[in-house]
C-alpha cells in the first residue's frame, strides 16, 4: 500500500501545470537537438543543463528527462530520413527506417519509431518502479567488508 501512496505523490507532483510545461519544453528542445547528428541525449542534457538552474528541483529533473527522451526520439528522425544515425542507439533504425523512407513511407516509419519509443520508455519506467526498491535495499546492505575488498582490488601495486 505504501508503494501506491508514493506513486500517487509522484503523479501529483509530475502532473502540475508548471511541471508539464517544463516537460513539454524539454521534449521539444531535446527533439530539436537530437536531430543534429553527433549530439546524443547525454550531450543534449549537458548542453541544456544551465537552462534548469532557475527552476525548482522537480521541474529541473522533469525537464532533463524530457530532454533525454526527446533527444532519443530526435536521433531516429535523421536515421529514418537521411540514413545518418545521430548516436549508437539509432543505428538499427537506419536499417529498416531508411528503406521505408525510400519507398515513400517515411511518415509511417517515423510514427512506428514514436510509438515504439513511447511504449519502450513507459515499460522501462514501470520496470524501474518495481525494481528500484529491492535494489536499493540490497545496496544498503553493503558495509565495510565490501568497501575493503573494493579498495584492495583497486589499489595499485607498490
Amino acid at each position: 500500500m505504501e508503494f501506491l501512496n508514493y506513486l500517487g505523490i509522484g503523479f501529483s507532483v509530475a502532473l502540475q501545470p508548471v511541471n508539464l510545461f517544463y516537460c513539454f519544453v524539454g521534449v521539444f528542445i531535446g527533439t530539436l537537438v537530437g536531430v543534429l547528428p553527433g549530439i546524443g541525449p547525454v550531450g543534449a542534457m549537458s548542453l541544456l543543463l544551465p537552462t534548469t538552474f532557475k527552476a525548482s528541483p522537480e521541474a529541473a529533473i522533469i525537464m532533463l528527462a524530457g530532454i533525454y527522451y526527446g533527444a532519443m526520439y530526435g536521433g531516429s528522425t535523421t536515421s529514418i530520413l537521411v540514413n545518418i544515425p545521430g548516436e549508437a542507439a539509432s543505428v538499427v533504425t537506419c536499417l529498416d527506417g531508411y528503406r521505408m523512407a525510400r519507398q515513400g513511407r517515411a511518415g509511417p516509419a517515423l510514427g512506428i519509431a514514436a510509438f515504439g519509443s513511447f511504449i519502450a520508455g513507459t515499460l522501462s519506467i514501470i520496470g524501474l518502479m518495481f525494481l528500484a526498491p529491492p535494489l536499493s535495499q540490497f545496496a544498503l546492505r553493503f558495509g565495510p567488508p565490501e568497501n575493503i575488498l573494493h579498495s584492495w582490488f583497486l589499489a595499485s601495486p607498490s
